[in-house]
């Protein structure tokens, strides 16, 4: 076969894996909502600990994060001093912390169609924290998007059947400490060189994420679960939902490894239809049609923002090609000119 036809093949084999990739991610992080949202409501599994569900995924995914960073070594462990992970790693393990305990306690008041519909709110936030910390530019163009995305989100609040304003506090709440996570993480690790892949980041995050729900677990959820006696681990139940939850932070690292953040923000979008589709269809939840027009505008902001970070991307890699290649023909020049005067000098010699 030609060069051209090798070159086919290896181009139909990048885009199969990153389909594959894509696909994998999704699955999984369609399984693990669909999972706790099976666990945590009251009249499916009917076991309505948020905090303690979260503790067993906590406990399960640093035991393997570890085998895989200390015993294992698949990969890298990252060089950090005790000062650097009190300052920069213990405010983002607290963060994440309150973000999972909220987002979990959601599911027991809340649809999953609906709460997808909230996660929408996910760049608003993102970007509104980042521009207090000055991590990101004020556009008002962006702003107006962002607006536009609320008013979506409003639109479909309105339109929820099953609307509980707990439930939505509670989303909203966690929606809030995910975005100051993702901020923070800029701030207290990126600015200073550090970069965790989703492995690293259980094995340094998880155990003091651990601690921290241990100190709300001992006052809120402790004593029911001590008075219920009648319950008993169920190891196949938890078994399977917390290996779901760490197969889905594998397929984050191959997914953001191999394609970009981006391509998972755009497969995210695709998820939550597909989760409205299944929250409707399997599980019964009542979808009006206000709902799907909100959340269909508030679609679009994403799909637009997504996009304008993309071009953003584009335009920024190529500048950096640019002042590369101009940097190349500077020093190309440079090279001429300190070959040329040396000619000069023989000749002068001579």
């Amino acid at each position: 076969m030609g060069k051209g036809g090798a070159l086919s093949e290896g181009v139909v084999k990048k885009i199969v894996l990153s389909y594959t990739y894509v696909s994998t991610w999704i699955f999984l992080s369609f399984m693990v909502i669909v999972y706790n949202k099976y666990i945590l409501d009251r009249k499916m599994y009917n076991w309505p600990y948020p905090i303690s569900l979260t503790m067993i995924h906590m406990s399960f995914c640093s035991s393997l994060a570890y085998l895989l960073v200390r015993v294992f070594k698949a990969v890298d462990p990252v060089t950090m001093s005790w000062d650097l992970y009190l300052k920069s790693v213990v405010p983002i393990g607290l963060l994440y912390a309150l973000s999972l305990w909220l987002s979990n306690s959601a599911y027991i008041y809340l649809s999953v169609s609906f709460i997808q519909m909230l996660k929408a709110l996910m760049p608003v936030a993102v970007y509104t924290l980042g521009v207090l910390f000055k991590k990101e530019g004020f556009k008002s163009e962006t702003m107006a998007n962002m607006i536009s995305i609320s008013i979506g989100v409003g639109i479909a609040a309105y339109g929820e059947a099953k609307f509980d304003s707990w439930g939505v506090i509670l989303q909203l709440g966690a929606v809030a400490f995910e975005a100051t996570r993702l901020v923070m993480i800029q701030i207290l690790l990126t600015s200073k060189g550090i970069t965790l892949n989703p492995i690293t980041s259980l094995y340094y995050v998880a155990p003091c994420c651990l601690v921290f729900l241990f100190v709300p677990w001992v006052f809120v959820e402790f004593p029911i679960l001590r008075e219920n006696s009648s319950f008993r681990f169920d190891y196949v139940i938890f078994g399977t939902n917390s290996m779901c939850a760490f197969a889905l932070n594998l397929a984050v690292f191959l997914l953001v490894g191999k394609t970009s953040a981006l391509t998972m923000n755009v497969a995210g979008v695709v998820k939550d239809w597909l989760l409205i589709a299944f929250s409707w269809s399997v599980i019964k939840d009542t979808v009006t049609a206000i709902n799907l027009f909100g959340y269909a505008l508030a679609f679009l902001g994403v799909a637009y923002y997504n996009h304008s970070k993309l071009q953003a991307l584009k335009a920024k890699d190529s500048q950096k090609k640019a002042q590369m290649a101009d940097e190349e023909a500077g020093r190309l020049l440079e090279e001429k000119e300190a070959e040329n005067n040396g000619v000069r000098k023989n000749d002068a010699h001579n």
